[in-house]
């Protein structure tokens, strides 16, 4: 029990429920080229980025489930496609465990298409959508292209989100 209340989870919820608001609030109602930019989707790769492939798969199914709660779609929809996209964007630290910022947005960018790609998918397994559309070719650039942007915006909250701190030079002896 004391995991719970010293662990991520007391800090992913709330946070989660602010980037909800803001995604439903904000970016819903302010499209870009007919396309709705997912915040939450750039949070959960930022989360990824900067705390690994791990901790990215945690904050996209947490976030994608009360996207889901939240939404028309079946639950679990967005779950498992966020957490596709915050493990793409999370395997960054097998390169480096501390990236730099550039870096970690070219890896959000990556991960954010990959996530956005895999919500068609998942949609195809619940029966709700077809797969390739022409929207989806102007769809993922976007919506990767915009997740890049915030990532550095978004990289510090995401760390603070899932408890990682970053590493620290030691001098060497001599």
């Amino acid at each position: 029990m004391r995991a719970f209340f010293v662990g991520p989870f007391l800090r992913l919820l709330p946070v989660g429920l602010i980037a909800l608001s803001i995604q439903r609030g904000v970016f819903a109602h302010h499209p870009v080229h007919d396309v709705k930019l997912q915040f939450v989707l750039a949070l959960v790769v930022a989360a990824g980025a900067g705390g690994g492939a791990d901790r990215g798969a945690v904050v996209g199914f947490v976030l994608g489930l009360l996207y889901d709660a939240t939404g028309s779609t079946p639950l679990g929809t967005m779950a498992l496609a966020y957490g596709v996209g915050g493990i793409t964007a999370g395997s960054l630290h097998r390169f480096t465990p501390d990236p730099q910022w550039w870096l970690a947005a070219i890896f959000a960018t990556i991960g954010a298409a990959v996530g956005e790609l895999a919500i068609p998918l998942t949609e195809v397994i619940t029966g709700n959508s077809g797969w390739v559309t022409r929207d989806l070719f102007v769809t993922v650039p976007i919506v990767a292209v915009a997740a890049g942007v915030l990532c550095p915006a978004l990289l510090p909250v995401g760390r603070w989100m899932m408890g990682v701190k970053r590493k620290k030079w030691k001098a060497m002896a001599e």
